[in-house]
């Protein structure tokens, strides 16, 4: 049997209620540079944003610029990022993100998407949430929560791919709304209707429709 999706003006009246509860939505993640940013998203995979706040003070302090992760012995990083999941393969893609943006960016982060795609550690997700927050570029990073919330309300197929959940939202929202709403997403995903929540009828944690 053939899945029923949503049509596109069904879609958006789910997203507008979604952005409704979250008005002031934006990252949790701390950062002071576009650097840190860039590292502290690396970071975030397979991990909560709890988690990388928590070491990004100790990991800004003692890894100020991408030189300074470059020369650093991976032992070194290891120790500053031990707490958050995958630590060891994070720290490897911390070190060879940063020697390549030295090499390559003169210590700069790329404001492009291909580029920042090529850097360790760093896929779709990780470079749309670097333009988003670095530089204001209209995107929409796809993490589990925007993707759960998608196929929940049936959006999307259950079966679609991170790639094509992106697509679709950005088919569906004007481009000035992106940033915003996948930020609500994610905020509704991880407060309101979490993975484990209770009530299987996915409107019942929506506001009512205006």
């Amino acid at each position: 049997m053939r899945e029923k999706l949503l049509s596109d003006q069904e879609a958006l009246a789910v997203l507008k209620r979604i952005d409704s509860l979250y008005p002031g939505a934006k990252s949790e993640l701390q950062w002071d540079s576009k650097f840190h940013l860039l590292c502290a998203v690396l970071m975030s995979a397979q991990t909560t944003d709890k988690m990388v706040n928590r070491v990004m003070p100790q990991f800004s302090e003692d890894f100020p610029t991408p030189q300074a992760l470059a020369k650093a012995p991976i032992a070194k990083i290891e120790h500053d990022i031990k707490k958050i999941g995958l630590y060891h393969s994070k720290a490897k893609h911390l070190k060879a993100t940063a020697q390549i943006l030295v090499d390559k960016y003169d210590s700069q982060i790329p404001a492009d998407k291909k580029k920042l795609m090529q850097l360790p550690g760093v896929g779709e997700k990780t470079a749309n949430v670097v333009l988003a927050e670095g530089f204001g570029v209209p995107a929409i990073a796809v993490d589990t929560h925007v993707s759960r919330i998608s196929k929940k309300f049936h959006i999307v197929p259950a079966k679609a791919t991170p790639h094509e959940v992106e697509k679709r939202l950005e088919e569906l929202l004007p481009k000035e709304e992106w940033i915003h709403t996948h930020h609500a997403m994610i905020r509704f995903g991880r407060y309101t209707m979490p993975a484990r929540a209770k009530n299987p009828d996915p409107y019942s944690y929506l506001p009512p429709e205006k």
